[in-house]
């Protein structure tokens, strides 16, 4: 509970020594949350939240960007239930990208920029591409972009030949289509009246620009909680890292459509990770940006003065970190969360709380303690999505 630091400039009788103050500080364990009278009931609570000030979130959980707890289907499950998903960065760019684009095609009101295939493309072609994406049509399209047909399962349950082209099997008469921005209702009233499930998307030119299927509809009524961009996709987010690499991968991932990016580094409080901050948002003022990890006021500040949009505090109190046990550094995490939240609450910045959540009584401490959200790892690793 003890944290030791520099206290400022005093002077002493030798020159040579450092007066250091220790400071009490405290972790979940030393508080309890005190009850207090209530007029609301549990199924009446609204736990709705940002992530970073312009993203919204209906559950205040992340789920951490490690390898045994986030990857795609993590990340659209996280994001169904409310919260959102942190894709870990041990994935190579492309895998990581991939990944992103899982979870952005997994569930929308309308597929945008649908994947599409070439009429003169092969069975094989198409069947690998049904396979990777796991999707059951594909819109065909000539070069130009103009629809010519649609490749369902049933147009190729029965192909043999995996030379055979496309438009040979394609259903390409009587194609159901509708116009860019029809209602939800009009599409099931489609869907239902041809007994079909995919609706195509098309603009003046005939050009495919999407998608709508039954399976999407379903989800959106199954799910009415889902996170969710603009154009009804599931959100996502992605670690990456500081220096010309993560850079690298971050442009990738912004090109990918992720919708966050979290620098994600064990000590925030660095020039190189505030650098990184100003630089993705030069390269892309809208994109969101959350830093971390930090533990005090100072870092906090630092991190928001460069332009972060979240903040990410924990150093050292996760299940299995070590940054403590290593390098002696950190700060009790609850002592963290108050002193950060309160400086980013004077910016409007959400807090993350990330590690040493070991119950759920630990997740309501930080949300008192002024964490907008948590970012939780032990409680998911090992669990089935």
């Amino acid at each position: 509970r003890a944290g030791l630091r520099e206290k400022g400039n005093r002077q002493t009788d030798n020159p040579t020594e450092t007066v250091m103050e220790i400071r009490e500080a405290l972790t979940f364990d030393d508080v309890l949350l005190v009850p207090a009278a209530s007029s609301v009931l549990p199924s009446e609570a609204d736990t709705s939240t940002f992530v970073t000030k312009s993203i919204r979130m209906n559950i205040p959980l992340l789920s951490s960007a490690m390898d045994t707890v986030t990857e795609a289907r993590m990340a659209i499950v996280m994001a169904q239930l409310g919260g959102i998903g942190v894709l870990h960065r041990n994935l190579t760019i492309e895998e990581q990208c991939a990944a992103v684009r899982q979870v952005k095609r997994f569930e929308s009101g309308m597929v945008v920029d649908p994947i599409t295939i070439s009429p003169d493309a092969t069975l094989a072609d198409a069947s690998a591409l049904m396979r990777d994406n796991e999707i059951s049509g594909i819109p065909v399209v000539e070069v130009s972009g103009k629809l010519v047909g649609i490749l369902t399962n049933r147009d190729v349950r029965f192909a043999e030949n995996p030379a055979q082209p496309v438009r040979e099997l394609m259903t390409h008469e009587n194609l159901a289509t509708v116009r860019i921005g029809v209602s939800q209702e009009e599409a099931r009233r489609l869907l239902h009246q041809r007994r079909i499930e995919k609706l195509l998307v098309v603009d003046d030119n005939y050009h495919c620009t999407g998608l709508i299927t039954v399976k999407d509809i379903e989800k959106a009524v199954n799910y009415p909680n889902a996170t969710k961009d603009a154009s009804g996709r599931l959100r996502v987010a992605a670690a990456s890292t500081v220096g010309e690499k993560g850079l690298e991968r971050t442009r990738a991932l912004i090109d990918a459509d992720c919708d966050v990016i979290i620098v994600d580094t064990a000590h925030g409080h660095s020039l190189m990770v505030a650098e990184v901050v100003r630089e993705i948002k030069k390269m892309s003022p809208s994109t969101q940006v959350i830093a971390g990890n930090v533990a005090t006021a100072a870092a906090t500040r630092a991190l928001i003065d460069a332009g972060a949009d979240g903040i990410k505090v924990g150093i050292g109190p996760g299940s299995i970190c070590t940054t403590r046990v290593v390098a002696g550094v950190g700060v009790p995490q609850l002592t963290a969360i108050m002193g950060s939240a309160a400086e980013a609450r004077k910016s409007g910045i959400p807090v993350i709380a990330d590690g040493g959540l070991r119950t759920s009584g630990d997740v309501a401490k930080a949300l008192a303690a002024g964490a907008s959200s948590v970012m939780v790892g032990s409680l998911l690793a090992g669990t089935e999505e």
